[in-house]
């Protein structure tokens, strides 16, 4: 039976999409930076592009933060500071909280079944605020943050220190749950955790794991672990 549930935060819980949208957004108008839908568009691409070098060990977080926006403007032609507005933009996500759709419902069904920790990438002052604001505390009996574990997922480093930090911790109960193959399932993959991509897109060509499109096909899914083990 799974009762140890190791959630990933953004795209998985929460809306970061929406939060980085309408921030950049607000951000770039405060300094009188062009906010169309390209650049906005352009800015997530950059910014996803920079955190997967991250995952890979090719970028340091206090460079990452500034070079997506040194990009950024070299490609649109303008002359901003790069660092302030990389500041004004980290103060503004620390105010920005939205559920996915069916994540919060989801949450306090999970409650009931056993225990949630977060493991997330990302700034610890902006995923903790963005936590609180959301009143997701409620539900989690944990947060493992990359930037306050020393480790950024995928590193098997991070996912021991998950594992050393749980009390009374069994492999054979705990799940991970994220929607990045390059980030969650390896690190789930790497102390052999079972895992579950959430991808309510469907799930990328050539994936042969466990999948859900949705919260609710994640609880039965979950629901179903506990089937198979009373039937073994």
């Amino acid at each position: 039976m799974k009762n140890i549930f190791l959630l990933d935060n953004d795209e998985t819980l929460m809306d970061f999409k929406r939060s980085e949208r309408e921030t950049l957004k607000s951000t770039l108008e405060a300094f009188g930076v062009p906010a169309g839908e390209s650049a906005l568009a352009r800015f997530h691409e950059i910014n996803d592009g920079l955190w997967k070098q991250l995952e890979r060990g090719e970028i340091e977080r206090g460079r990452l933060v500034v070079v997506r926006f040194e990009r950024l403007f070299a490609e649109l032609g303008v002359t901003a500071d790069a660092t302030r507005v990389s500041t004004a933009y980290f103060e503004g996500m620390k105010h920005s909280a939205y559920y996915l759709d069916g994540a919060e419902d989801f949450l306090r069904a999970l409650a009931h079944l056993g225990r949630i920790y977060l493991v997330t990438n990302g700034a610890a002052e902006i995923q903790r605020s963005r936590i609180a604001l959301a009143g997701m505390e409620q539900y989690l009996s944990g947060a493992f943050i990359s930037e306050e574990v020393g480790y950024d997922k995928p590193s098997p480093l991070f996912a021991e220190h998950v594992e050393r930090s749980i009390p009374d911790y069994e492999r054979s109960r705990a799940v991970w749950i994220g929607d990045s193959l390059s980030s969650d399932r390896l690190c789930a993959e790497s102390k052999g955790i079972d895992f579950i991509l959430f991808a309510p897109h469907g799930a990328p060509a050539g994936y042969a794991g466990k999948f859900a499109s949705s919260h609710s096909e994640l609880l039965r899914m979950i629901a179903d672990f506990g089937e198979a083990d009373a039937n073994y």
